[in-house]
């Protein structure tokens, strides 16, 4: 599964070349993140796509495990979306009026998962956007993954029986991508490398 925590044998022949010229020459090997994920990549305060106490915000707590359950715990997760009158923070949304800016609601944050998997967005309930049900953008970063794992979290208690990207997923396993309520909001728990209750993944 995922190596978090690492500490023993390493699972292929480490190199003794110390300098690039040493190397040969041919084409290298896809790589994952690393454990390096979070260097360069963490702001503070990037968890809040609004102030905390903002009237209408809500927590959106996201977990994930590897497939023997165990937490992944150097995981980054990114989160998008829209506004609870269903406009994106981008001028690429065709339905913004106005310039996007980065006061007030930004509509895209970054938080880095803790010991136990988790990490806790502050935000406002999305609204529907065009045919779209209302619904979270995941985004997944972790060592071992080779490229983001792209999710979505829809509202728990909302007609999602017309969403055109829910419609793509197999009915039995649509279950899977609906958020549960909090008191305080949402919680969302992505699962990898299960053969019974994988989070679905998109391709982009």
């Amino acid at each position: 599964m995922i190596d978090t925590g690492k500490n023993g044998e390493f699972r292929y022949e480490q190199s003794d070349i110390v300098d690039q010229d040493g190397a040969e020459f041919g084409i290298t090997p896809s790589q994952t993140v690393g454990p390096y994920v979070h260097i360069g990549l963490t702001l503070d305060n990037s968890e809040h796509l609004v102030e905390p106490g903002t009237e209408g915000a809500v927590n959106f707590t996201v977990s994930i495990t590897d497939g023997n359950g165990d937490p992944i715990a150097d995981a980054m997760f990114e989160l998008w979306q829209a506004n609870p009158e269903g406009v994106h923070n981008s001028d690429l949304d065709p339905n913004r009026e106005e310039p996007a800016t980065a006061d007030g609601f930004r509509g895209l944050g970054r938080a880095m998962a803790n010991a136990n998997g988790e990490a806790t967005f502050t935000t406002l309930v999305p609204g529907a956007f065009d045919d779209e049900a209302p619904h979270f953008k995941v985004g997944v970063f972790a060592r071992g993954i080779l490229e983001r794992l792209y999710t979505r979290a829809y509202l728990p208690d909302v007609d999602l029986s017309t969403d055109p990207v829910l419609a793509v997923v197999p009915e039995e396993r649509r279950e899977l991508l609906v958020a549960t309520k909090t008191d305080g909001g949402f919680r969302f728990d992505i699962k990898v490398q299960s053969d019974t209750d994988e989070t679905p993944f998109f391709g982009l």
